[in-house]
């Protein structure tokens, strides 16, 4: 085990990057969250739809330039390091662990669900499945970028041509029920205001585009960084928002906004229970496998992202040391991905979707904010896009994250308290050590 930090190896190509985003985007989005922003807004999760796409591009488009100029590992944690300050930057990483965990506790649950589902298992089978799957990609991670890049692929491939079966399989049953199902629009089954509603479901939806930044964090393994990823994030943007809206509208024509809701909550199942109307035999199944590959790309794709954070704020001192250690071969940060393995699996221990979900993201806008506001301070000969689209990205994240519940946000707000303690802590820990050297 090498003891001192280095540069991950460059093996990522555009193809590569494109298929580590959508494996981390097309995933517990399309297959869990849409229910349960069906479950807050109604038929109008399909506006929310676009809403958080228009939010995501702008980030996007943020996350893009700094990653372009600046391909270090560790995302906007490095970002807001460079150009906001300590505090900002640690923080971008604190959000980062916090809103990512959860999201990968999600897939995990998710996935569970729909194995669940698909073999016919008892509900008491949900939390193991969870954890074992959790324990398996973490050594998959542990194998290194090229090892996950080629899993991530054949995952993608499957998930990918099930959406297709799902798209096409419904387009019968939302002709003859979507007129019912679609209308009135504004209806969510939730009870609040349809204003708050579409806001507090576009919330949720932000969080499954948010799969994009996978590219950015793992920058320091992209070959041609400069030219990849922007590319990359603008490809993987485009079809994830064809899939969402038509697998949305899809879902809500087909059965119905309360029916999905009803699922993602029971069993995180919800386009198990569409696709069981399509009059199709084996649809449910079909969609079942699909779920379960989509939610497998998405928990690889955080367990690399997350290590790779987890890595970044070792180098500098924010987190423990051994959390910069490289293998030998200077693939993979060991420690950091164990870790971040066992801080999922006791996120997992939850065992609620929704709760997770709610909190990731409130923290992952507050930290696409910080991307925003870095993007802001770029030099004009660094700039990809305009500077009013960081701006516009900024105050959609903040605007947004207050519609979650008032109790998460809250949550969210005390633990990035606690975040900057520990923060000052080791900073006051690391000045000692340097004047008593």
């Amino acid at each position: 085990m090498n003891t001192s930090p280095q540069q991950l190896k460059r093996v990522l190509n555009f193809w590569g990057a494109i298929m580590l985003g959508l494996g981390s985007m097309i995933g517990t989005g399309v297959f869990v969250s849409i229910g349960l922003a069906a479950g807050i807004a109604g038929p109008a999760v399909i506006l929310a739809v676009i809403l958080a796409a228009m939010v995501a591009v702008c980030n996007g488009l943020s996350s893009a330039q700094l990653a372009a100029s600046h391909p270090v590992s560790g995302g906007t944690y490095e970002y807001g390091y460079r150009y906001l300050g300590s505090s900002f930057g640690f923080t971008a990483g604190w959000m980062f662990l916090i809103a990512k965990s959860a999201s990968a506790a999600s897939a995990a649950l998710g996935f569970s669900g729909y194995v669940i589902s698909l073999l016919g298992l008892t509900q008491r089978w949900w939390l193991p499945l969870a954890l074992f799957i959790v324990a398996l990609f973490t050594l998959i991670v542990l194998g290194g970028i090229r090892r996950s890049n080629l899993t991530n692929t054949l995952i993608v491939s499957v998930t990918l041509l099930a959406l297709l079966f799902f798209v096409v399989g419904g387009l019968p049953r939302v002709a003859s029920e979507g007129g019912r199902n679609l209308l009135p629009f504004f209806a969510g089954p939730s009870g609040e205001r349809p204003v708050r509603a579409l806001f507090h479901a576009a919330a949720f939806m932000f969080v499954a585009y948010t799969g994009y930044g996978r590219i950015a964090t793992l920058g320091e393994e992209v070959r041609e960084p400069r030219r990849t990823i922007p590319r990359a994030i603008v490809v993987v943007m485009l079809v994830t928002l064809l899939l969402y809206l038509s697998v949305s509208l899809v879902g809500i024509g087909a059965v119905g906004a309360a029916q999905l809701s009803f699922a993602a909550k029971t069993n995180a199942a919800p386009l198990v229970a569409a696709a069981a109307q399509f009059d199709i035999p084996f649809a449910p199944q079909i969609l079942s496998i699909g779920a379960v590959t989509a939610m497998l790309g998405v928990l690889l794709n955080l367990i690399l992202g997350l290590s790779r954070v987890l890595l970044a704020m070792g180098r500098r001192g924010d987190m423990p040391a051994p959390f910069a250690r490289l293998n030998a071969a200077g693939t993979t940060p060991v420690w950091a991905v164990i870790a971040v393995g066992l801080g999922i699996a006791a996120l997992v221990l939850i065992g609620d979707v929704r709760t997770t979900w709610s909190f990731s993201a409130f923290t992952v806008l507050i930290y696409y904010a910080l991307t925003n506001l870095s993007a802001l301070r770029l030099a004009p000969e660094q700039r990809l896009a305009p500077a009013w689209l960081s701006v516009l990205g900024l105050l959609s994240c903040v605007f947004l994250a207050f519609w979650v519940e008032w109790q998460t946000w809250l949550m969210g707000l005390g633990l990035i308290l606690l975040g900057l303690l520990w923060h000052a802590i080791v900073r006051k820990w690391t000045r000692q050590a340097l004047a008593s050297s």
